[in-house]
């Protein structure tokens, strides 16, 4: 019988080791960071954010890790490179001052760039002593291609390509060199995409009137990574990736309850305390008027009398518009805010992309601490994109508060020439744990309109699914029990029941269940 040889375990040692970039979401997707003490290419076309990566990288580096960093310029000189970050908040010229960051602008003449002697010693003796006078372990070169510029003998730039990052890899420095790329290559020479360590390409593309940026990790040695495009912005803190697969399915359950801020609406949800499931996603649907946004302010007024924290995303109403009008039906916002428990913030959908308001909101929340979040309507996003970056986006969202335990209330907007058709809740609906739908009816006796509620599900708990007369005042808001029958109401039920079943069976046929 042959023996069996033991496999060896991997040693610890021999794992690659990895420098963290501090930049938000990119050390997620990367699993730590860049390779430690070897060179990643940094490739991307004019204003895709190659120079502000680089420093970024430098910057978090000398700050959260205490790794001084020397940026070497081919191009911007020192000052320009303070002007481009003036916007942001990197203190990037009070780390020169402190001798922690090193900025060396190269100027190459002409002259210096020689075909039959050209070699790379200048270079290295400059970049040598920025490097030893303030003992850098990040360099950032940018670019490229400004070295390289008018060589066009491939056997000297292969050799001298190949000098440089095996020089910059026995310095024991973590390097970025920035490039653009050209026709099926990621840099114009071609060469440096099969000697570096990494390469991450960034994209700044334009879709229907919306710049895009996406970052994408093409090639990581000796290490896994994400391989999707992945969203990034630029904002006043610099550079923050949103990695899609941080949307994940292990957030704890709870059967903690939380009221509606409705009492009559409270009791329509049965088995023990009456409410929403404390860190679900709720979402009211219905047409213009029916009362949604009147529903998620009477929820954020509950919240904030149990003295939790509120934050309210109104892209419809500005916040002075919306305390006005909440207030007609006994809502009153302005003592809450006062008090610091309620956040209104207005803004429009189609002044930033996706990804923007996606930061905008995982920034929020670790500023202010929310335990309620209502989005007034979500729909206003859906129309900024498509139906895949749509969902996805949705995803991370309901991802993000229900990772923070949070309870969030959307709302969504259906055209009143289709409100019998729900084919576009749907695709929402299948991600939400309660959805109420609000809607206009007219009661065949008095030829009255008026609002109808009614609890299409609630994932856990029991509830009322009789439609019930929704009713705003002076006084607030109130549900009162009505006849189906007189409305008309129960075929559209039936039909949001059946594409609800539809949803679910069409998701299940699209996992391969």
């Amino acid at each position: 019988m042959p023996k069996t040889i033991p496999k060896k375990s991997a040693s610890p040692n021999n794992q690659l080791q990895k420098c963290p970039t501090g930049i938000k979401g990119f050390d997620e997707i990367t699993e730590g960071g860049l390779p430690k003490n070897r060179t990643t290419l940094v490739s991307g076309s004019a204003g895709s954010g190659k120079t502000l990566l680089g420093i970024d990288f430098l910057i978090n580096g000398a700050i959260q890790f205490k790794e001084p960093g020397v940026f070497m310029s081919f191009e911007e000189t020192e000052d320009e490179l303070y002007t481009d970050v003036a916007s942001l908040n990197l203190d990037l010229q009070g780390l020169v001052s402190r001798k922690k960051i090193l900025i060396e602008h190269v100027i190459l003449e002409r002259k210096d760039i020689q075909e039959t002697d050209f070699n790379l010693e200048g270079l290295f003796v400059r970049l040598e002593l920025a490097i030893d006078s303030i003992g850098a372990k990040r360099v950032v070169l940018d670019s490229i291609e400004s070295i390289f510029a008018g060589i066009t003998d491939v056997g000297i730039l292969r050799l001298e390509i190949k000098r440089l990052f095996r020089w910059l890899k026995e310095k024991q420095v973590t390097a970025i060199v920035t490039g653009e790329p050209a026709q099926e290559t990621y840099t114009r020479h071609g060469l440096e995409q099969y000697i570096s360590d990494c390469i991450i390409l960034l994209d700044n593309r334009v879709d229907e009137q919306i710049a895009i940026r996406r970052i994408r990790v093409v090639k990581y040695r000796g290490s896994k990574h994400g391989t999707n495009e992945y969203p990034f912005v630029i904002d006043k803190d610099g550079i923050s990736v949103i990695p899609i697969t941080s949307a994940g399915l292990d957030q704890p359950g709870t059967a903690q309850k939380v009221s509606t801020g409705i009492p009559s609406l409270d009791k329509m949800f049965r088995g023990g305390k009456p409410g929403y499931t404390k860190g679900s996603t709720v979402l009211a649907s219905g047409t213009a008027g029916t009362g949604k946004t009147s529903l998620a302010s009477a929820f954020a007024i509950a919240c904030c009398k149990r003295g939790e924290r509120c934050l309210f995303l109104s892209y419809e109403e500005s916040a002075g518009q919306l305390i006005q009008n909440m207030s007609s039906i006994g809502i009153h916002f302005e003592p809450m805010i006062k008090k610091g428990l309620l956040k209104i913030v207005s803004t429009r959908p189609s002044f930033f992309g996706l990804e923007m308001h996606l930061l905008d909101l995982y920034k929020l929340i670790a500023e202010f601490k929310p335990k309620a979040v209502v989005i007034d309507p979500l729909t206003s996003l859906i129309g900024e994109g498509d139906q895949r970056e749509i969902r996805s986006m949705i995803t991370r969202m309901i991802d993000l508060l229900k990772s923070n335990g949070i309870t969030s209330f959307f709302t969504s907007l259906v055209s009143s020439s289709a409100q019998n058709d729900t084919s576009g809740e749907i695709g929402v609906s299948s991600l939400i744990d309660t959805w109420i739908v609000v809607r206009e009816l007219e009661e065949d006796v008095s030829k009255k309109r008026i609002r109808g509620l009614f609890i299409v599900k609630s994932r856990g708990t029991g509830h009322d699914s009789d439609v019930h007369k929704l009713i705003l005042s002076d006084d607030g808001i109130e549900l009162m029990p009505m006849d189906v029958e007189s409305t008309g109401i129960a075929n559209e039920e039936k039909k949001i029941d059946k594409n609800v079943s539809e949803g679910q069976k069409s998701a299940k046929q699209d996992k391969g269940e």
